[in-house]
This record gives C-alpha cells, structure tokens and sequence, in this order.
C-alpha cells in the first residue's frame, strides 16, 4: 500500500457527533489506515486537529481530551514535521495552483515526502496535482480497499 498522508478533516470528523455518518466513515479510513501501516500525518494536522476539536466541535472535546486524542494520533502514524522547504513549497503551490495557503501546505506536506494520495474533503476529488491524487474519503462511492 503506498503511504496516505491524512488531512486534518478526516481526524476532526472522528468526533463530530452531529455527522454521524462521516465520524463512522473516519474511524473506518482511520482503523484500515492503522492496519495496512499506510497513513501518515503531519505536524500541521495535528496543530488543527487540536485547535478545531477545542473550538469549533459541538461539543467540543476538552484541551486534555484533546492532547490524548493527538497523542494516540502520534502513536498510530508517523508524522512529518513542518520544515522550511515545505513552507516554501507550499508558497509555490498557493502561487501557481491558486490553493489556499494552508491547503497548499497540506499538499507541500505530500510531494516532499513523497507521499502520493492526500485523504481530505478539502480539495477537488479524484485531482492529481504534480504526483499528489487528493481523495474525498467522504465522496459517494468512495471504496476503502481500493486504497489502503
């Protein structure tokens, strides 16, 4: 399976009570992510996991529910750290693909560490932008195995 770098949405939505259909969606990706070895994060995801879960889940989960969700995030994937040339990168692909910054960043994330699928809502499904392919794990007709 080649590694999946999972985007901030699909860690949130594990705890979103009021989309119960999509927080059954994450625990599956998130438990076949796990299984297969296939998923990675990145310290960005984990910032937003953190500042999204305390502040605009409803309910939100405490800061320390929270720290031990990011924690058990830790130990379940490796996690790529925010370096200087992904900051630059992600500039370029905010320049030349019109992302948003912290969309592009996200993107940054993948392509330098060579990972070639991005897991989020956020970007158009099914594109494929300089060898990253961005899947909506959330998308009607998503199939899991065919994936990870």
């Amino acid at each position: 399976m080649p590694p999946i770098l999972i985007d901030t949405n699909v860690l949130v939505y594990l705890y979103d009570v009021k989309s119960p259909n999509k927080a059954a969606r994450a625990r599956e990706v998130i438990e076949r992510l796990d299984l297969t070895r296939s998923g990675r994060l990145s310290v960005q995801n984990l910032a937003e996991f953190f500042r999204v879960a305390t502040g605009k889940l409803d309910p939100p989960l405490s800061n320390q529910d929270a720290m031990t969700q990011i924690s058990l995030f830790m130990r379940l994937f490796p996690v790529y750290e925010m370096t200087p040339m992904i900051v630059l990168e992600a500039a370029r692909g905010a320049r030349d693909h019109a992302l948003s910054y912290y969309d592009a960043q996200v993107w940054a994330t993948a392509r330098l560490n060579q990972v070639p699928v991005l897991f989020s809502e956020d970007f158009s499904d099914g594109q494929v932008l300089e060898g990253v392919r961005f899947v909506n794990p959330f998308a009607e007709g998503f199939i899991l195995s065919d994936w990870a």
